[in-house]
């Protein structure tokens, strides 16, 4: 009875060593007295009793990894204080196991001195400004030293870039100077295009009131060249109406008699002014020789009928 119990304990233990049962996402790496033998893929796996056994377990999933904080000089020898976030997968289970001890540990230094590299090729503005690369370049640098580790590196992001005190001090007055300037290029640009607007406008009304005023000489003139007009159609009618009625029956008498009257009329008012001279013909003969004259002017005048 002792004996079929001992053999069923034995056989019990045969049955546990060797039914493994591996979880999903997981690779467990096999040994047969002690060489690689294999790696188990999940679900359920055999070995034999006492010569296989599971000598390393790797979990496929992605694994973020925090790169401590380090001292990096840049192109121009400023200091900064870097830390950073590594994602990296285990794609070869036989050679994370055999490829290096600690693989992770390996990860970490390289990318520590990848990343010292990278910031020591750059200024200090540019190491704010290209991130992105700074990720890609040390993304790039491990991941090719990372393939003999059977090791998958993903990413990397860089959490803080803390330069020293005396650099953010000197940072935020440059900042602060840099706004200041702005505040004044735009208020300069902005009375600039107030004197331009001004100097626009007074043109224009000034272009405007000389169009006006070109427009009323050009009113006034045409006024007045309309009243000349007008004068001298008048003056041309009545000199037409007094000629065709030089011309009827008893015409000259009356022209004989206008002037006659008009001499006399003037005469009568040199005498009237007593401070004129007047000197009076000793021939009155000569009054209607005036008149005759006149009159011969008129019939100049008339022309042949």
């Amino acid at each position: 009875m002792e004996i079929a119990i001992l053999l069923f304990v034995i056989a019990g233990i045969f049955i546990v060593k060797s039914i493994m049962v591996v979880p999903q996402q997981n690779a467990w790496v096999k040994e047969r007295l002690g060489k690689y033998a294999g790696t188990l893929t999940p679900g359920l796996n055999f070995l034999v009793p006492f010569i296989d056994k599971v000598a390393y377990k790797h979990s496929l999933k992605e694994i973020p990894l925090d790169v401590p904080s380090q001292v990096c000089i840049t192109r121009d020898n400023t200091q900064l204080q870097v830390d950073g976030i590594l994602y990296f997968q285990v794609t070869d289970p036989m050679r994370a196991s055999y490829g290096s001890s600690n693989y992770i540990m390996a990860v970490t230094q390289l990318a520590q001195t990848s990343l010292r590299s990278v910031i020591g090729k750059l200024e200090l503005d540019k190491t704010f400004e290209e991130r992105d690369m700074i990720n890609a370049q040390v993304v790039s640098a491990i991941d090719e030293a990372a393939l003999n580790w059977g090791v998958k590196v993903l990413r990397y992001e860089i959490k803080d870039l803390t330069p020293p005190n005396e650099i953010l001090r000197a940072m935020q007055a440059q900042i602060t100077a840099e706004r200041e300037k702005r505040a004044l290029i735009a208020a300069s640009e902005g009375r600039r295009q107030e004197q331009i607007n001004i100097a626009t406008g007074e043109r224009e009304a000034f272009i405007a009131r000389s169009e006006g005023e070109k427009q009323a000489a050009i009113n006034n003139a045409q006024g007045e060249g309309a009243a000349i007009l007008t004068v001298a159609d008048a003056t041309a009618q009545a000199i037409e109406r007094i000629a065709a009625a030089i011309r009827q029956p008893g015409g000259e008498q009356a022209v004989q008699l206008k002037v006659a009257e008009r001499a006399v009329d003037a005469f009568a008012k040199v005498a009237a002014d007593s401070s004129t001279t007047l000197i009076v013909p000793g021939n009155m003969t000569e009054v209607s020789s005036l008149i005759a004259s006149a009159m011969k002017m008129v019939q100049v005048g008339k022309g042949p009928n």
